[in-house]
């Protein structure tokens, strides 16, 4: 499969890439980063996946989340896919939550999202075996976070895959897609009307039915804005219930955005950094 360079930039002694390539998945030409430490001129390195959010390309993530020095001084790489299928020909909405940049991190099967809206094989194995012919990583030691949708994303597919994904974690999830205006519209028009076909898309629902076999770690902004949608208490209880292993952190005054994330992206890659190296 090829893979064209879009641009490579220097980064904490690392190199911060940025890459393109015609997706089986999706149908598409897709782009995403790559953030790559020093320390892969040695030895393959351990990978985090960073899945973003509502209206989020690749490049949100990779210029907001201030999370290359972290990867460079734990020696680990990360990965920034984009959050849906783009180009012409692909279905879209007026609206910012639905269609392009607003994948949900699913496999469409309603027209007019089907053809191209496959966004759970393209993150869960069409890159990673791109990313694993194309740099040196270790494909046995790969975590998984994310961002509000992203975050959904992360958990859920860490929770289908628990043999694919040593760590999990995840910030601002949204937790509780189908009781929320943040999942019901999405996965019914991706999904259609049966909301059993939903349960597999929402983390709250599997944290329940199987949970993580290992630790999972989340962190909420008490003052997000969203907070109506994301419904983080339902995760938290689901979390309880179960005696899930890990932590949900309610961070006082924090809200919804990429300084919410920058704040607590360290904690994050260094809790990735102690499970997979």
């Amino acid at each position: 499969m090829a893979l064209e360079t879009v641009s490579e930039n220097r980064s904490f002694g690392g190199t911060q890439g940025v890459y393109r390539h015609r997706s089986q998945s999706t149908g598409t030409d897709m782009t995403f980063a790559v953030f790559m430490p020093e320390r892969v001129a040695h030895e393959r390195v351990p990978v985090l996946w960073y899945l973003s959010g509502l209206t989020c390309t690749h490049e949100n993530a990779m210029t907001k989340a201030a999370a290359q020095q972290w990867c460079a001084d734990a020696g680990i790489a990360i990965v920034f896919p984009d959050t849906s299928p783009r180009g012409d020909g692909v279905a879209d909405d007026e609206a910012y939550d639905l269609g392009k940049g607003a994948g949900f991190y699913v496999n469409a099967t309603q027209d007019p999202w089907a053809p191209h809206y496959r966004m759970w094989d393209y993150i869960v194995h069409e890159l990673p075996a791109l990313v694993g012919d194309s740099f040196a990583i270790d494909r046995d030691a790969m975590g998984i976070t994310g961002h509000s949708m992203g975050g959904h994303g992360a958990l859920t597919i860490a929770m289908t895959h628990p043999d694919r994904y040593r760590s999990v974690s995840a910030f601002a999830p949204i937790a509780n897609p189908t009781e929320s205006d943040w999942g019901q519209k999405q996965l019914s028009a991706y999904l259609g009307d049966d909301r059993a076909v939903w349960r597999a898309h929402d983390s709250t629902l599997l944290m329940t039915e199987r949970g993580f076999p290992r630790e999972v770690l989340i962190d909420q902004g008490s003052a997000d804005q969203f907070l109506d949608k994301l419904r983080p208490e339902a995760l938290a209880q689901a979390m309880m219930a179960r005696r899930q292993p890990g932590q949900f952190r309610m961070q006082p005054g924090y809200d919804h955005s990429y300084f919410f994330v920058q704040s607590f992206m360290g904690d994050h890659v260094m809790w990735h950094a102690e499970r997979l190296l």
